[in-house]
């Protein structure tokens, strides 16, 4: 199993957000979320391409997917980026290196993590062939879930293998779908202008925001009936994040303000890594 620092060093300068929940974790449960979060941001990254047609997004998308079915105890980095080789200048470092980040968690979970990944890979490549058309309320759902759903369901098996947390299924797709909607909402604007809207036809913010509420809900009981211990360290900084986007969203306000992340991170944290994002 390789260092776990390269991977948080990379972490760190993609989401500090996302850095410290993880940061917090206890060695084995820190490797497995660290290669989660990063083989699952690599295949992001080329989902969410500026300047990549959609057939050659959902080629790549195809591929890695194929590298992680294939994978076996005696897989190495390159096995896992085949296909990658020809686009070095078009990619970024955190999708070139997704071989480094399947391999990073421990052996005795690293399978989930890949069949997590290959299946998320294969649903992007899926959306990016209809060019992400939502056309109802279902669809938003299945996208949300293919993107972040799914990632609620692969944490929750994370928690139950590494201290026998038991957590609820349903409530863990709303809280990934819940973290989404909210993206969704914040990211709407700049979303259009790429000619691409997940907003089901006739929907407005209020609509949305009505959406992320609903399943914010459903993320609220997911992470208050977890025990304590390290899954609801991990998941209380992203869902009040995601609580406070909202609220600002909902007052007019573009984001929460570095000052505003600063003083929820800091009240979860209890001050005690809150400067990490500062700096």
């Amino acid at each position: 199993m390789p260092s776990v620092d390269p991977a948080l060093a990379l972490l760190k300068a993609t989401s500090r957000t996302f850095f410290i929940p993880i940061n917090l974790l206890p060695t084995g449960l820190k490797e497995a979320v660290a290669s989660a979060y990063l083989c699952m941001r690599a295949i992001d990254q080329i989902e969410d391409h500026p300047d990549m047609d959609f057939v050659l997004k959902s080629k790549l998308l195809r591929q890695l997917s194929l590298n992680l079915q294939a994978g076996t105890e005696n897989s190495n980095a390159a096995d896992f980026a085949k296909g990658l080789e020809a686009f070095d200048a078009d990619l970024e470092e955190v999708t070139l290196r997704i071989g480094e980040w399947a391999l990073l968690a421990p052996q005795t979970i690293s399978p989930r993590i890949w069949d997590a990944t290959a299946a998320m890979a294969d649903r992007m490549a899926y959306w990016a062939e209809r060019n992400w058309l939502i056309e109802n309320e279902a669809d938003l759902d299945r996208y949300c879930f293919s993107v972040a759903g799914s990632v609620g369901l692969m944490l929750s098996d994370l928690w139950a293998w590494h201290d026998g947390t038991a957590s609820n299924r349903t409530e863990a797709i709303g809280f990934g779908r819940g973290l989404q909607s909210v993206n969704v909402l914040r990211n709407h604007a700049e979303d259009k202008v790429r000619s691409v809207d997940f907003y089901p036809p006739g929907w407005t913010d209020a609509d949305m925001q009505q959406y992320a509420r609903r399943n914010l809900a459903l993320a609220d009981a997911y992470t208050n009936a977890l025990p304590k211990g390290p899954a609801l360290t991990f998941c209380r900084i992203p869902l009040a994040l995601a609580h406070g986007t909202l609220d600002a969203l909902s007052q007019g306000k573009e984001k929460l303000s570095r000052s505003d992340v600063l003083s929820i991170v800091g009240q979860i944290t209890k001050g005690q890594i809150a400067t990490t994002l500062a700096r």
